[in-house]
């Protein structure tokens, strides 16, 4: 099969033919469909996120299952599933106590190379090859775990469902799961890409009175209006605190979602919500950077101040519950692809994200996605 190999940090990717073992057991092999571009990826390519190469990156993909190994139980062949890779274990502390995301089994695995149960299935002219997030989306199949194997509806397209894999979960389930946005409420999200823009899309859902959006890029402000802010700021133009203190009657929001990844706005969000308010860390800062808060305000306002891994979300119910939500026409995430891509173009889908063009883009394989 062809899959888009980083031979090294800081190298373009290839698309060379590789090999592709058969599912062992208790795990699934899935026809790609689709595949996001994520920040993350990038991030790997970099460096900034450390993870062994040679080694097929993406980890945001949705397909049909083509074959199952033994003792292979929740899908079969011909299921449409978004793949997840946040697999659990269903047995430690965190997964019996309602926080899968959190597996402390396939959590320190993540950055590892290997799928879930430490086998790799990838090799490149005889030499073995890592896997990435336990998945490696930018390939025509994979070979994964039968844990990170979410079905779904069949009457999805799969390039939306793929992208359920990874920004919408990880921005809905900020809002939903961590935050519990309540009706009435304000929320301020800083970063309206992928993952900010689902956030927008579930303060809506869950009766936001007023939803900011904050982000320099003028065409993103414009399209968070359109799938429900109520407010689109410049942060380089507009003072943002000054801006929520005058919509807010001087209180200040009621949650801020940090989804750029910037340790500086994490302090901006903790200025800008009001006492007994919420702030949700979703975009992950920089390896070694810190956060300054004020001290006596943490006590004294009793503000929350908490991450979100993955929408703190548990996969197996939330996503297709997502994608229920958007079937209904409740959740519009169609708007959030803005261009789509073949394999061949994946460094071309990675210049273009970094150039501020795209929501997501979207690695489509084949006609039927």
């Amino acid at each position: 099969m062809r899959a888009a190999v980083l031979f090294r940090e800081r190298e373009r990717l290839q698309v060379v033919d590789v090999d592709l073992a058969p599912p062992g057991p208790n795990e699934v092999r899935v026809r790609l469909a689709a595949s996001g571009i994520c920040a993350s990826d990038w991030h790997t390519v970099t460096g900034a996120i450390p993870s062994p190469t040679p080694s097929v990156l993406g980890h945001e993909g949705a397909g049909i299952v083509d074959a199952v190994g033994d003792a292979v139980r929740s899908v079969a062949p011909g299921d449409h599933v978004v793949l997840c890779w946040a697999p659990n274990c269903g047995r430690c502390r965190y997964c019996e106590g309602g926080r899968p995301n959190l597996c402390s089994v396939a959590a320190p695995a993540l950055l590892a190379g290997t799928l879930a149960s430490g086998a790799r299935r990838l090799t490149y002219r005889g030499q073995p090859l890592y896997h990435y997030s336990f998945l490696s989306t930018f390939a025509e199949l994979v070979v994964v775990d039968e844990a990170s194997c979410i079905p779904i509806r069949a009457d999805v397209p799969l390039t939306v469902a793929a992208l359920v894999g990874c920004a919408v979960t990880t921005g809905y389930g900020a809002v939903v799961n961590r935050a519990k946005v309540e009706p009435g409420s304000t929320v301020v999200v800083f970063g309206v890409g992928g993952v900010g823009l689902s956030a927008v899309m579930a303060a809506s859902l869950s009766g936001a009175q007023q939803i900011v959006a904050v982000d320099p890029a003028p065409w993103k402000r414009e399209l968070s209006l359109q799938v429900g802010a109520t407010h689109a700021i410049d942060p380089h133009q507009v003072d943002v605190e000054s801006f929520v203190r005058d919509l807010t009657g001087g209180e200040g929001t009621d949650v801020a979602l940090e989804a750029a990844g910037r340790a500086e706005l994490v302090a901006l969000a903790f200025t800008v919500t009001r006492r007994a308010g919420t702030i949700v860390c979703v975009g992950v800062p920089s390896s070694g950077s810190t956060v300054a808060l004020p001290g006596p305000d943490l006590v004294r306002h009793e503000k929350i101040v908490t991450g979100s891994l993955y929408g703190s979300c548990r996969p197996r119910a939330d996503m297709p519950r997502i994608l229920d939500l958007y079937a209904s026409g409740r959740l519009p995430l169609d708007r959030l692809v803005t261009r789509t891509y073949q394999l061949d173009d994946v460094n071309t889908g990675f210049d273009d994200m970094l150039a501020g063009q795209l929501a997501r883009g979207v690695i489509t394989f084949g006609d039927w996605s």
